[in-house]
């Protein structure tokens, strides 16, 4: 079995709203040294099979159809084999 991890973030031009929000939130509880924070999604998927270069096309598919909004969001993914 396989084990996807997919990181999803806004891309750098894209406004965040909530990540200035949670930025200005640690402002107030005394965490003056944080300058920028973004937010995203996490995805973890158990995939059946073992091969990890045959995952590779079914997650870019998944990732662009469903799991990022391709024109506003970024993502990145790593495959590992787990029991």
């Amino acid at each position: 079995m396989l084990e996807a991890k997919v990181y999803v973030t806004l891309k750098s031009g894209v406004l965040d709203p909530q990540g200035e929000t949670v930025k200005h939130a640690l402002h107030s509880l005394g965490y003056a040294e944080v300058e920028g924070l973004r937010q995203g999604k996490f995805f973890v998927l158990r995939l059946q099979g073992n091969d990890p270069q045959k995952a590779r096309p079914q997650l870019e598919q998944m990732c662009q159809r469903l799991l990022a909004n391709p024109v506003i969001e970024d993502y990145q993914f790593e495959i590992r084999e787990v029991e």
